[in-house]
This record gives C-alpha cells, structure tokens and sequence, in this order.
C-alpha cells in the first residue's frame, strides 16, 4: 500500500509519518513536497519516505504529483493552520485550505483515482454553539467567525460534494485542539510551554503572556491524533465526517496551572492585548461517540502527559538553540 501525505513536513505530518513506520510499516510513504518551499530539505529529513514535488496552490502540479505517487490513501494535510494568524491574512487562508483542498480532489476525479483520502478538516468550522447544543455532534451546523474556520468549514463542504457528486471516497475528520511535542509555539499550548522553559533557563522575566484565559478547550494529543487519521482510513465510511475529541474541556488558564506544576518557577500572568482575537468561541467541546462507534478509536494519552512532554520538548530546544 502507497499512501500519500500533503503537509507532511508539519506538525501532524511528521507525527503521522513516525506511527507509520512503527506501526505500520507494509506502508510506502509519499509525500507531497511544496517546490517553492523556503525550507526543501525539511521533509527530506523525514527518513523512509518518498518524495514528490508539488504545489497545493498549482493544479497542474498536484495533478502530476498525484499521478506521480499513485497513492492507494490519501491523508490531506496540508493546510495553513493558524486561527491567530488568519485574522491577518485571511486570503492565505482561503488559497491554501479552500484552493488548495479543492485542487487535490480535482486530480482525484480528473485521474479517476478513487482511492481513501482523508480530509484534515477543523472543529473551528462548528463557531458559535449554544450552551444546549455542547457537547458538539457532527450534525451540528456551521457558524465560523474567524478566517481560519470559514476556510476549514468550506474545505469540509467541498469533500462532502465531491463525495455525493462523484463517488470520491473522502472521510472529513474535524479534529478539536490538537497539541503535542514538537507544535510551533504560535499555538496556545507549545506558546505557554515555551515561556515556561525560557523563564526556567533564564531568558525572559517570570511573566507569562497570555491572552484569554478562561476559554475552554477540548484538547487531542497529536498522537492520539495521528490514530485517529488510520482509524478512519480503515474503518471510516466514505462521505462521512467525524469529530476527534475527547469530550473533556479544560481552560487555559488550567492549562497554565498544569504546566507550572512540573516547573519550579513562580511566575505571573500578564494579559497580552495583541494575543485576543476579534472574535473567539468560549467554549469547543466535541461528542466523540460517533468515531468510537465506528472506529472504535478514544484518545489514550492523558492531558497531563502532554503537558509533560510539550514542557519537555522546548527545554530541549531552548537548550539547544
């Protein structure tokens, strides 16, 4: 079996491809390389894959990159990911998840390669849900509010009609905060994280910047994430979309008590204005019954864990740098 990865230079990807090799390792690996990267090395580190070269925001080359692989799987990946970061440019966001999405499935069809591809879809789609509406279940409508989530929410709606209107065998899977060793501290978790290994070294006075505290968040480890994508690649129903949950919600501001637990410093939080967002959801807890029901797939790496190993990791690369 080939299976190909876009994205799998990132965060998810590189996690995906290690459960791959350990757990999987019949799999050939192919991944979709961006050849205008700024970095084209950085997925040639990734040691056991195959490369083709490739560019979500170009159809003519995803089709021969595709064509190229001949992939009997596909996991979607690729994707630009940070909610923060598409209030300031939200034209990326629509190229890169809507465009870039939509490209994929063009190959497929214009290919009449009909294989598994599973779709990195996004929880940020659901938006504004009411107090009766929590936990959040897969038939719950769209409400986005940021660029991010109306990106992802139309990504999702373009694999569903391709599903109903030419047979692709995609699987949307909307994963909740997804977190682990080794995410960009441009994410809430490695950003707290990151400030409590670089107090602990010394680097920065003990203050953490923060912006909303009290939100709160159903949280999935990457590993149990990357579980999550085969699961639904061996069990999944075609056209079906399933949420990646815990069914928990913590706040961040447990999330910062959690994570100064294992450290010795004594620090305050300070309120970073450039850190809130327009407009933000307060809370995002998903129903993982479905997923389990079919999968029969639940999250198995406690919160505390990841906690432990995301601190872990930036002492390492603060250590390092």
């Amino acid at each position: 079996m080939r299976a190909l990865i876009t994205g799998i230079s990132g965060f998810v990807g590189s996690h995906l491809v290690g459960f791959l090799q350990r757990e999987h390792p019949g799999v050939e690996i192919v991944g979709l390389l961006r050849w205008r990267s700024e970095d084209p090395q950085s997925a040639a580190r990734l040691r056991g894959t195959q490369l083709v070269e490739g560019d979500l925001l170009d159809a003519v080359s995803v089709i021969r990159a595709v064509e190229a692989a001949a992939p009997d799987l596909i996991f979607h990946l690729g994707a630009s990911s940070s909610v923060a970061g598409s209030w300031d440019a939200p034209d990326e966001m629509v190229q890169v998840n809507v465009l870039g999405t939509l490209h994929l499935l063009e190959a497929l069809r214009q290919l009449h390669l009909n294989v598994p591809t599973m779709l990195a879809c996004s929880a940020e789609a659901y938006g504004v849900v009411g107090s009766d509406e929590l936990p959040i279940g897969e038939d719950q409508p769209f409400r986005p509010v940021s660029p991010y989530a109306v990106s992802k929410a139309a990504a999702d709606l373009f694999g569903y009609q391709y599903h109903r209107t030419f047979g692709l065998r995609t699987v949307r899977l909307r994963l909740f905060n997804h977190c682990g060793p080794g995410q960009s501290s441009r994410f809430v978790i490695a950003s707290l994280a990151r400030q409590v290994a670089e107090i602990e070294a010394g680097l920065r006075p003990p203050r953490i910047l923060v912006g909303n505290v009290d939100v709160r968040r159903d949280f999935v480890d990457v590993r149990d994430a990357v579980r999550a994508y085969w699961a639904a690649a061996s069990e999944g129903a075609p056209g079906a979309a399933y949420n990646v949950c815990s069914g928990v919600t913590v706040t961040i501001r447990e999330v910062v008590e959690r994570l100064l637990a294992f450290s010795p410093s004594r620090v305050e939080l300070v309120a970073d204005p450039s850190r809130l967002r327009p407009s933000d959801l307060e809370v995002l807890q998903g129903d993982p019954g479905l997923f389990h029901a079919v999968t029969g797939w639940l999250p198995t790496v406690p919160f505390e864990q990841t906690l432990a190993d995301t601190l872990a990791y930036w002492r390492e690369q603060v250590r390092t740098c």
